[in-house]
């Protein structure tokens, strides 16, 4: 699930079951969490103990403040075989401040290294120690160096690419919720080659980029930082490999945060959690549409959440006829309004492109639904760490009429974001190396420190019953939820009741005796066309400051929607 989050299920349904068979009969990883992996993970953790990170300037190529610092820590490929091929994963550090947000003059003790990741897979947390400037943040900067990294295969450590990037966007294009036989064949068709480009341009490298892996690598990372124990917060995705830290590693955790969690269930893991994805997208999109109809006097899209429909499928309609600037089609606009469904901070701006476009002003839209060629590569990059640790990390249905017959059924219901997200992940179905058995995630009584699991009740990226389930797994563990919301990511965000339980955890270790909530957070102020929010410019700022990526990334070759977080 793709994005940088620093705050911004589906209802029950009947779906088909999984097919377990791999592609192209390839077998599955017997043991991809074995006894040689633990030892090879024990092997890197004290070589990069005795090592250390050597943090100094970051990239020239790079244009980040003097505060933030870079270096790299060295991990296996392949963690059966430690002495094998190695590979660097570059790391961002700003070192606690000491200084308490509310008297200057009072001196805070250091409490050691927050390491952050914001999900995806494939978005990097590099530009995250920045966050600390904000007053949300600056307690917990204060009192720990803030810690980002980019995991394996993104950005600098050692990138992943399916595609050349050239060819990766392709604007305008068309978006159909409920595509004819002819579209989906070429959709299987990019899939199919999709696939098979991960595999030319990678190698044997390809396999061993995994969820599994990912948690590895933070173990090393710990050891690297010189912590003895790991105090750690997840975002989306994030919270899944995360999951798998404290199942593999228990005993190395300090305190952990999981905002936004992926169900862990291994039944879910990939292809179900995409399903109930699309599914609670439907809501949220539902959501929004009932506060556009609320400001009809601003934006003039319609009283009710279906005059608001009418006004959108009106401007798909024009958009297939007549793309806006030659590189605004269905496609571009959905991805708009889905990026809209992660963050209510981005309702305002949504809807006044959409109402300006009615109107004959067709400028707002461009711009924000418009591709940008100059980011081409690092959405590539992204997309394919995405890929290929979905594709890996599980079986997925390897014949087309499961997907057909599961998402035809689902879109029925669930139109929004049911076929995109299918194009999104049918790569998988044709994935030329062996796949692993997903981990059941599991803490029994006593073997993982209290952790705490932040979610809002209405988020659509990561339904709300990942939450649950996650908390079911792992004892000890206590759900604050933001009741009424559906913000994507909210720790560190707008809500300071959600802040105040992540606060307390992560600076005392004080957590609630049970399952705590929070009323939701102030829905944001419309804007005028013409005009902008406060809430969305709060937003940019935060984003901009963490260097958030957008949410799942667009769906190869065909379009540049807004990346979408794994589910």
């Amino acid at each position: 699930m793709r994005a940088a989050v620093l705050y911004g299920t589906a209802g029950s349904m009947i779906l088909t079951a999984l097919v377990a068979a791999p592609a192209g009969g390839e077998p599955i990883w017997p043991d991809p969490a074995g006894v040689a992996e633990m030892r090879g993970t024990a092997v890197a953790a004290e070589r990069a103990a005795a090592a250390g990170i050597h943090f100094g300037k970051c990239s020239k190529e790079q244009p980040i403040p003097g505060a933030l610092q870079c270096g790299t820590v060295t991990v296996p490929l392949d963690y059966a075989h430690p002495d094998g091929k190695r590979i660097k994963l570059t790391v961002s550090r700003v070192k606690a401040t000491g200084k308490d947000a509310k008297n200057s003059k009072r001196k805070v003790p250091r409490q050691g290294a927050f390491v952050y990741n914001p999900g995806g897979p494939g978005a990097s947390s590099m530009y995250f120690p920045l966050i600390g400037f904000l007053p949300e943040w600056k307690p917990i900067a204060a009192a720990y160096d803030l810690v980002g990294y980019a995991p394996r295969g993104v950005d600098r450590s050692a990138p992943l690419s399916c595609q050349d990037p050239k060819h990766f966007v392709k604007a305008p294009s068309q978006s159909p919720t409920h595509p004819s036989e002819s579209y989906k064949k070429e959709r299987i068709a990019e899939a199919k080659a999709y696939a098979r480009g991960c595999a030319r341009r990678s190698g044997s490298a390809l396999r061993h980029y995994t969820s599994l892996n990912n948690a590895r690598d933070l173990d090393v990372l710990r050891a690297a930082l010189g912590e003895r124990k790991l105090t750690f917060m997840g975002a989306s995705y994030g919270t899944y490999f995360g999951a798998l830290y404290a199942t593999l590693f228990p005993s190395h955790v300090r305190r952990m945060v999981f905002d936004s969690a992926v169900n862990p269930d291994p039944d879910q893991i990939w292809y179900r959690n995409n399903l109930d994805q699309s599914a609670a997208f439907e809501s949220r999109w539902a959501d929004f549409r009932a506060w556009i109809a609320r400001h009809d006097k601003v934006y003039g899209l319609g009283a009710t959440p279906e005059e608001v429909l009418h006004s959108y499928e009106k401007a798909r309609a024009q958009l297939a006829a007549s793309p806006a600037g030659g590189k605004v089609g269905p496609g571009q606009l959905q991805g708009t309004f889905l990026e809209a469904g992660y963050y209510d901070d981005y309702w305002p701006q949504s809807a006044m492109a959409l109402s300006a476009y009615l109107k004959g002003d067709a400028k707002p839209l461009i711009e924000q639904a418009g591709p940008h060629p100059e980011a081409a590569a690092e959405q590539e990059n992204g997309n394919a760490v995405y890929t290929a640790v979905e594709c890996n990390d599980a079986p997925w249905p390897t014949d087309w009429r499961t997907w057909d017959r599961d998402n035809t059924r689902l879109a029925r219901r669930a139109p929004f974001e049911t076929w995109d997200n299918v194009w999104m992940n049918l790569p998988c179905a044709y994935w030329p190396v062996p796949r692993q058995e997903p981990l059941d995630v599991r803490a029994l009584p006593g073997e993982l420190p209290p952790t705490l699991i932040l979610a809002a009740e209405r988020d659509a990226a990561t339904p709300y019953d990942g939450a649950l389930e996650l908390e079911r797994r792992l004892s000890g563990s206590v759900l604050v939820t933001e009741n009424g919301a559906g913000t994507h990511g909210i720790g560190g965000g707008p809500n300071q009741c959600v802040n105040g339980y992540l606060n307390a955890y992560v600076l005392e270790g004080r957590l609630p005796e049970r399952s705590a909530a929070c009323a939701p957070h102030a829905q944001p102020k419309p804007a005028a066309p013409g005009g902008r929010s406060k809430s969305a410019e709060s937003a940019e700022t935060s984003a901009g400051s963490a260097g958030s990526e957008s949410s799942k990334s667009s769906s190869h070759s065909e379009d540049s929607r807004t990346a979408r977080q794994a589910p």
